[in-house]
C-alpha cells in the first residue's frame, strides 16, 4: 500500500521521505556519548603534591620558583599586602618577603574539592609563616588559612588562580631558635 503510494508521489517528496528514514535510523543507532572519565581522585592528589612542591619552592628562597604554580593572570590577596595580580607582580612582591633571612612558608591543605568538571579546584588548609619584624628586626612569625583556586591546564597541570590567606594569629615575636 505505501509502495503504491510512493509511485505517485513527484520524486523529491520521495527522496525527502528516504532521507528523513535513514537520518532517524541512524540516529537511533547511535550509542550514547560516553561520560568522561572520573579523574578527582587523582586530581586531587595531584594538588596535594603540587601543595608540596610548592612549599619546597618556597623554601629555596627564589620568587621566580615560588611564583611558578601561579597561573599568569593569578591573583594573591595576603594579610597586610595590597593585592597583587599577574604573576610578575606575585614575584615582584615575594623578593622582599623571600630575601628574608628569617622568611619561611610551610602550609599544607586539610580539604582538596575538585569539581565535577574536572576543569576547576579548590584548596584549603592551614599556613605558618616566618619573617622579621621590619621595625625591631626580629624574629616574628603568623599562622592563618588559606584558599586556593586552582584551574587544570591544557598539559594537564594545576595552577593557582586565586590565592587567598587570612590570619589566625597576628604576627608576633618568636622565640630565637636554639
Amino acid at each position: 500500500m505505501l509502495t503504491s503510494r510512493l509511485r505517485h508521489m513527484p520524486k523529491s517528496v520521495v527522496l525527502l521521505f528516504a532521507g528523513v528514514l535513514f537520518v532517524g535510523f541512524q540516529s537511533g543507532c547511535r550509542q550514547a556519548p560516553t561520560a568522561a572519565p572520573d579523574t578527582r581522585a587523582q586530581d586531587e592528589q595531584a594538588i596535594r603534591d603540587t601543595e608540596a612542591q610548592w612549599v619546597k619552592a618556597f623554601a629555596t628562597k627564589e620568587p621566580a620558583k615560588a611564583a611558578a604554580f601561579y597561573a599568569d593572570d593569578a591573583a594573591s590577596m595576603l594579610p597586610d599586602t595590597p593585592l597583587m595580580t599577574g604573576r610578575q607582580a606575585i614575584i615582584e612582591g615575594m623578593k622582599p618577603e623571600l630575601g628574608d633571612k628569617n622568611f619561611s612558608l610551610v602550609f599544607a591543605p586539610t580539604k582538596v574539592e575538585i569539581a565535577q568538571s574536572g576543569e576547576m579546584a579548590y584548596s584549603q588548609g592551614r599556613f605558618e609563616y616566618t619573617t622579621t619584624d621590619a621595625k625591631t628586626g626580629k624574629r616574628v612569625g603568623q599562622a592563618g588559612n588559606y584558599v586556593e583556586v586552582y584551574r587544570k591546564q591544557a598539559d594537564g597541570t594545576w595552577k593557582v588562580e586565586e590565592d587567598i590567606a587570612t590570619e589566625k594569629t597576628p604576627l608576633k615575636e618568636l622565640k630565637s631558635e636554639k
